[in-house]
């Protein structure tokens, strides 16, 4: 699922992050430094999401949740390094759909940008991912093989989606284990090698040779056209 996400994060080490893990999950992203700025680009932009910094300058992530919320519905979740029970209280009684503490794990906060987007039916979760012979839906969560429908487990059309969504980019293992977080909590950079074994012998005219999910030796996998050198 691929949506427009503004990032409204004063500290500029942590936006460059956000931004990296957002476009690494398909998404388009705008960052902004300041809560005036955060609201000039949620009217302007009308984005599919909205993550918010609360401890910012000028107008802080509390008020620009208050605004936006008198403006539109567009999903909220909140970045607060404030625990307090009253504090996030205060976050959700503004109207922000969802918030995290600080410190937070990025995979973390994808997993929850994920669950916000589906439960919001927000962003272009209808986009049919096509590379030569295989065909990916994510919203039907279907996988097509030369027109033929294959099974596939959870994980398997996990990492194919990612690699659908980008083709004849490079995915790093441990970039390809980013993708299936929440699957499974012991799962390792040798499992996804077991995962990719598995499709190509869904996805491949022969598993043996690979041509379509190829492996780039010292760094990855890639997905490609079929008739891709």
């Amino acid at each position: 699922m691929c949506a427009n996400v503004l990032v409204a994060e004063d500290d500029a080490k942590q936006a460059e992050l956000l931004r990296r893990y957002l476009q690494h999950e398909g998404h388009s992203v705008v960052v902004v430094h300041d809560g005036r700025t955060a609201i000039h680009a949620a009217r302007a932009r009308r984005p599919d999401l909205v993550l918010l910094d609360v401890m910012m300058p000028g107008v802080d992530g509390l008020d620009v949740c208050r605004v936006l919320r008198a403006d539109s519905d567009v999903p909220v979740l909140m970045l607060t390094a404030r625990s307090t029970e009253d504090d996030l209280l205060l976050g959700l009684d503004l109207g922000a759909d969802d918030y995290v503490t600080k410190p937070y794990s990025p995979r973390e906060l994808m997993a929850r940008v994920r669950t916000l987007l589906r439960r919001t039916g927000r962003g272009t979760g209808e986009r049919v991912l096509r590379v030569g012979g295989i065909t990916v839906d994510p919203e039907r969560h279907t996988v097509l093989a030369d027109g033929r429908e294959v099974e596939c487990t959870p994980a398997e059309f996990r990492i194919l989606e990612a690699l659908a969504a980008r083709p004849e980019q490079v995915f790093t293992r441990s970039q390809l284990l980013e993708h299936l977080h929440g699957f499974d909590r012991f799962i390792t950079e040798r499992t996804v090698d077991v995962h990719v074994k598995n499709l190509r012998k869904k996805i491949e005219p022969q598993p043996r040779r690979p041509v379509r999910l190829r492996t780039v030796y010292g760094v990855g996998y890639k997905l490609v056209g079929d008739h891709a050198s």
